[in-house]
Order: structure tokens, then C-alpha cells, then sequence
């Protein structure tokens, strides 16, 4: 059993970098994965969802790669981040987590309840965090909560809560320093 969050994991990050490399190699494939997040156009993507041996049939299963995918393709992502999905939200504001629109933001992020409602919410929060110019978001992190989310997601809400709070913490250490 502990093998598996591994797996996932090693499956995520082998995700994004396909999704990464096939968005460089074929703009006609950038803008399907682009519809991934549309309900009434995702099924143009399954084909490569079913090419990398994800269960189309499960929603909490291929909403999260659909969703991933989209984002990336439409960030015009070159290389997988570093930053998780509760820090990017709080780099959107001037304020950081101290912004009350930060915070509502966050608090209907982790008021989902599934996997397909935060796959929801994730969708104007990419376009947000987009227009606000960060780049460097975690996706393979960010896939494997997602895929999680489905029997943790406590833990998931968790951790998208502490990288939300902790971005302040930083930014009062170094100007202290």
C-alpha cells in the first residue's frame, strides 16, 4: 500500500512531462488539451488520456488528468513548477494570504466535497493564477492530490490550506532578516 502513492506520483510527474512535450511538438494538440476541462469538449482529449492507461470510465480518475492537462496546455507550460496550488492562489494578491479575495478563493477551494466539484473550481483559478503571471505551479503534485482527493481528501484540503497560510510566514522572515 505504500507503494502506491509512489506510483501515482511517479505517474504524475511522468504525465506532465508527456503533456509538457507534446504541447511543444504539436499546437493542434495544445489547443484540444486546451477543451480538457470543458465538459462538453473533454472527450477530445481522451485519446491521449487513453494512450497514457487512464481509466476514462472513472471520473475521479480522468476529470484530474483532463484538468491538469487544460491547464498546462493553456499556461503554455515549459517545464513543471515548484510552488503548490494554495501558494499560487496567495502569490495572485498584492497581499498574499493576508487578501480577503485570497482567502474566499481558497475557502471554496476546500469547501469541495469531490474530486469533479474541485476540478470545477480549479478551472477559474488556473486563468486567475495565469493572468496574475505565476508560472511555476507544482502540476504533478498538484495530479497526484487531485487523484487522492478522492479517499483523502482531508489531507489534500490540508496541505492546499498550510501552503496557503505558510507563503505569509516566508515573506515575514526575510523581511525580518
Amino acid at each position: 500500500m505504500n507503494n502506491e502513492p509512489e506510483t501515482k506520483s511517479g505517474k504524475s510527474l511522468a504525465f506532465v512531462q508527456f503533456i509538457i512535450a507534446v504541447i511543444a511538438k504539436n499546437k493542434g494538440v495544445a489547443a484540444t488539451l486546451k477543451r480538457a476541462d470543458n465538459p462538453a469538449t473533454e472527450y477530445q482529449c481522451w485519446e491521449y488520456l487513453a494512450a497514457f492507461n487512464i481509466d476514462l470510465v472513472k471520473p475521479w480518475e480522468r476529470l484530474p488528468f483532463a484538468t491538469v492537462a487544460a491547464a498546462i496546455a493553456k499556461a503554455k507550460v515549459i517545464n513543471n513548477g515548484s510552488i503548490g496550488i494554495g501558494s499560487a492562489i496567495a502569490h495572485c494578491y498584492e497581499d498574499g494570504n493576508q487578501s480577503d479575495q485570497a482567502k474566499t478563493k481558497l475557502r471554496r477551494l476546500l469547501a469541495c466535497d469531490s474530486v469533479e466539484e474541485a476540478c470545477r473550481i480549479l478551472r477559474p483559478l488556473f486563468s486567475l493564477i495565469e493572468s496574475r503571471g505565476v508560472t511555476s505551479i507544482n502540476y504533478a503534485e498538484l495530479l497526484d492530490q487531485l487523484l487522492k482527493f478522492h479517499w483523502d481528501s482531508q489531507r489534500i484540503k490540508t496541505q492546499w490550506a498550510q501552503e496557503f497560510y505558510r507563503q505569509n510566514q516566508k515573506t515575514e522572515t526575510k523581511e525580518a532578516v
